[in-house]
């Protein structure tokens, strides 16, 4: 199999000499994705679940960055699982990474009950009613609630978490109560907070969350990020996450 498609591109990743598959047509990874993947932890041993892992960035990232047992990424759209695999085969992370081809929505028929120590998301941000959504598939299922939506993300990343294992997850703050009322629902406690500013002087565009499933109610806010502390100049903590 050719490693790379018609208007598919080879990224590097700036670890690991880890690179990615994208096609710029269709959709590319975020910051969003980069900034999750420095917020996440996966301690030795544990075992990680990506939750509509898109290209296959956050186990990639994540497999770079710990000293994980093993990660899998659950993608709906084949299309993006097949550049992710190619991904992990170009990595030669075959051992360590599984993609799977799947539904949100399935995840805790496809998986074991508590079969993770971690999950991790960077689901849609804008239901139906928000925004305009992309007339191009890809991009529309990656930014809009077309084939899952919040609850869907929260209750079956709920199910294949272990007791005690921790689920992160990146949004926006305009839907932060509902996330966390969501959260708690289906017995996920948020314990750490960090909010993402693109500025110093500009309000939050970003917020990032860890729960743990059955955990005690006490959550910590963490000094907020910001991500450029001049025009297109990174602040040192950005650099930092993208391994520069």
């Amino acid at each position: 199999m050719e490693l790379l498609l018609p208007d598919e591109r080879l990224d590097e990743l700036q670890r690991n000499n880890y690179k990615i598959i994208q096609n710029p047509k269709k959709f590319c990874f975020g910051m969003d994705a980069v900034l999750l993947s420095g917020f996440a932890e996966v301690k030795e041993g544990e075992t990680a679940l990506d939750l509509g892992t898109g290209t296959g960035i956050i186990p990639i990232l994540l497999e770079g960055r710990y000293n994980g047992k093993h990660y899998t990424g659950l993608e709906i759209q084949e299309e993006s699982a097949d550049m992710a695999r190619r991904s992990v085969r170009y990595n030669n992370l075959t051992e360590k990474i599984d993609i799977v081809t799947g539904d949100i929505k399935e995840a805790s028929k496809l998986f074991k009950a508590a079969s993770f120590d971690v999950v991790t998301t960077n689901p849609p941000y804008m239901t139906n009613s928000h925004g305009l959504v992309n007339p191009d598939m890809p991009k529309a299922i990656a930014r809009h609630e077309l084939l899952c939506s919040l609850e869907d993300v929260v209750r079956e990343g709920a199910k294949v978490l272990r007791p005690g294992g921790r689920f992160y997850m990146v949004h926006r703050p305009t839907r932060l109560v509902e996330i966390i009322n969501m959260l708690t629902k289906y017995k996920l406690e948020p314990k750490r907070l960090k909010m993402v500013h693109p500025y110093v002087d500009k309000e939050a565009n970003m917020v990032l969350i860890e729960a743990v499933r059955g955990g005690k109610s006490m959550i910590k806010v963490e000094r907020p990020l910001i991500v450029y502390k001049d025009v297109k100049v990174y602040t040192d903590e950005i650099y930092d996450i993208y391994g520069y």
